[in-house]
């Protein structure tokens, strides 16, 4: 049945879901806004274009008349959605200073989520950035251009911060990395951490733990940091975290759940059945525990929107939870996570066991072996792998997707020794690392 469906937002939620109803029904009318002029962008590779890496601006860019003409979309660009009207089922949209109204038959909200910036004392706008969007990664780019800073401050050590640490050393940039907490990537356990921290270290980042930015004096060049000490930097990046946008969905009285990210069913509706949402804003459950989790991160985004485009077909297929499987690149090293750490199942009261092992990602003999270190968290009552974190120079990609896919399968810990894995001299070792980690396992 024809359908007239609209869309808040691009990216990976709304970009994506249009293009999946659209391949599934040849008929709905599409209508998708975005209150930018980009409607699809790599986020993911904003920083290796400011480092230098990627070449070409236009390469993290979808041509958007290219995507509306391929899936007959719609496209209202610098159009922003500002309320939604659910009794008469229509939306109001601002374009150029002037209001509109748009009905619908069914509504998705994909409206992402936007980069934190504390309130601080002195925060100068033209030396501190944030990257979450194409504008910030325009402004970034265009300051180092024009100025050619020598040392930048980076404000949080998690994806962002990380990424960022590598791409400004690559241009030569000095840089001092600043953290609350006692270590770099939260997502990791301490003892995991400790590497990537030695790895920031041996490349000459300035690494600060412990510690926060309480202000900012010198016209935004001098960060006042809480232990008294100062840093100056010619830029500033924060990277402190990410918010869900729910503003458009609270103001309709859309349910916003405990994370503060929009609630949604398995079909990914809300609680206003003709209203569906996805991607950054959703709060969706655990695989393991379907506790509410709200993460970040490509590949939910587009399982949701195949699930909302399914279900929109009458095929009921739910969302089964997230495991927040991540992995990213700091210089040389690689860091992949994927279910529980040691925080959050001490904060579910989940009794776990942990087991460790450090291996070469290939036989010893063959060229380019390098060192691969892996941690899996278990049950401890009947063995269920939890989470796994592996961090290395080589090989790390392929066991942190073993070690997904035990998780999903719901595999015990022992059983990754069972694993029949590919085994040739240039790849592994007739034991694969992920088996190791099952026989100690068995000791413990």
């Amino acid at each position: 049945m024809e359908n007239k469906i609209v869309i808040v937002g691009g990216v990976g939620g709304g970009a994506t879901v249009s293009a999946q109803i659209r391949r599934m029904d040849p008929e709905s009318e599409i209508i998708l806004f975005d209150k930018g002029e980009h409607i699809a962008f790599s986020n993911c590779g904003m920083p290796y274009y400011i480092g230098g890496i990627v070449k070409e601006r236009d390469d993290l860019l979808r041509d958007s008349n290219d995507f509306a003409e391929k899936y007959n979309v719609n496209l209202k660009i610098n159009s922003e959605v500002v309320q939604i009207n659910r009794d008469k089922k229509e939306v109001t949209y601002r374009a150029n200073n002037h209001d509109h109204q748009e009905s619908y038959d069914t509504l998705i909200l994909a409206p992402g989520a936007h980069a934190l910036v504390p309130d601080l004392h002195g925060l100068n706008e033209e030396v501190t950035f944030t990257l979450h969007t194409i504008p910030d990664m325009d402004a970034i780019h265009s300051f180092i251009t024009q100025n050619k800073p020598k040392t930048c401050a980076i404000v949080g050590a998690g994806f962002i911060g990380l990424e960022m640490v590598e791409n400004l050393r690559e241009l030569g940039i000095d840089c001092t990395l600043i953290d609350r907490s006692k270590q770099v990537m939260k997502l990791v356990d301490p003892d995991m951490s400790g590497t990537i921290q030695e790895h920031l270290k041996e490349k000459g980042v300035n690494l600060i733990l412990n510690n926060g930015i309480e202000s900012f004096t010198d016209a935004g060049k001098t960060l006042q940091l809480s232990s008294g000490d100062s840093v100056q930097a010619d830029m500033t990046i924060l990277a402190v975290g990410i918010k869900p946008n729910t503003k458009l969905a609270s103001e309709a009285n859309l349910q916003v759940g405990e994370t503060g990210a929009i609630a949604v069913n398995e079909y990914m509706q809300t609680n206003d059945t003709s209203i569906f949402a996805l991607g950054d804003a959703v709060e969706t459950p655990d695989y393991l525990t379907k506790t509410p989790r709200h993460v970040a991160l490509a590949w939910p985004a587009h399982r949701q929107a195949f699930i909302i485009a399914s279900f929109l077909q009458g095929k009921k297929i739910p969302y089964e939870g997230t495991l927040g499987s991540a992995i990213f690149k700091v210089f040389d090293l690689s860091v992949a996570v994927t279910g529980h750490n040691a925080a959050s199942l001490d904060q579910l009261g989940i009794d776990y066991q942990g087991v460790t092992h450090e291996a070469l990602s290939h036989a010893g003999y063959y060229p380019g072996a390098e060192k691969v270190s892996i941690k899996v968290l278990f049950d401890k009552n009947n063995g269920e792998v939890l989470g796994a974190q592996v961090i290395g120079e080589d090989g790390v990609d392929k066991r942190l997707a073993v070690l997904a896919i035990a998780i999903k399968g719901r595999l015990s810990v022992t059983e990754l020794a069972e694993l029949e894995l590919a085994y040739s001299p240039p790849y592994s070792s007739p034991k694969d690392p992920i088996n190791i980690i099952g026989y100690k396992a068995m000791s413990l």
